[in-house]
């Protein structure tokens, strides 16, 4: 016959308490990527939260890995600091062994390949990287947190990708548009289109907020734009 022990002071009654631990945190924060004839931005909104706490409203999370190539990451900050430490560890590792600088396309699979590698224990982040390829024309690679990746004209990823990503479908992609076909985005359009789907994820996603942080990426180089987003 089974007996149940009791712990000092405790009665039949009482229930037990399980102890609960989880490795990982959410703290939000949204990423678009949109590519063109010869440029590609990055945008990210600037707040760092977790469950409906804001602990930062200044906390960008696109991060410049070479002259062509910007790296959006977000979701368990964490894990985005750590990840993006090995890749800039991993790129200076190349420039010296090699006497270049990586590529977009190769970023991308670098990071697949670094994504994979942790696959048991997987990176709680969203990354897209947006940059040039070697014609000079934009490029767009989106990521799954095991390191499938695809190449793709835009793309969002985060808190509020599903409230971005079909508005992208229908203004870039003319998706559900009858006889509409996709023309090419201008630089000055995908801009203000960045600056739009924000405003409006802003008003739903309470992960998204406090400014945007936009990376336009050309041939002469990246740039940033700002834009104030509300706070509440």
């Amino acid at each position: 016959m089974s007996r149940v022990m009791l712990e000092p002071g405790s009665s039949y009654g009482e229930q037990g308490k399980q102890a609960h631990f989880s490795p990982y945190a959410f703290n939000g924060g949204t990423i678009l990527g949109i590519a063109g004839e010869d440029f590609s931005l990055l945008a990210t909104d600037t707040r760092l939260s977790e469950g409906f706490s804001i602990h930062c409203r200044d906390s960008p999370k696109t991060y410049q890995l070479t002259e062509s190539t910007v790296l959006g990451c977000c979701g368990f900050h964490g894990d985005a600091l750590t990840l993006t430490k090995f890749i800039e560890a991993r790129l200076k590792m190349y420039t010296h062994e090699h006497n270049r600088t990586m590529s977009t396309g190769a970023v991308a699979a670098m990071l697949s390949t670094m994504l994979y590698y942790r696959r048991f224990f997987p990176y709680y982040t969203y990354n897209v990287v947006a940059g040039l390829d070697e014609e000079g024309k934009g490029c767009i690679y989106s990521f799954d947190p095991i390191g499938s990746y695809e190449k793709e004209s835009y793309r969002s990823a985060g808190s509020a990708s599903s409230l971005l990503q079909p508005l992208l479908d229908n203004q870039i992609g003319m998706k559900n548009i009858d006889g509409a076909k996709p023309v090419p985005l201008s630089l000055e359009k995908a801009i203000m289109l960045a600056k739009d789907v924000f405003i409006s994820a802003a008003e739903r996603d309470i992960y998204t907020g406090d400014g945007i942080i936009i990376n336009i990426v050309t041939k002469d180089g990246v740039r940033t734009e700002s834009f104030p987003l509300r706070k509440d």
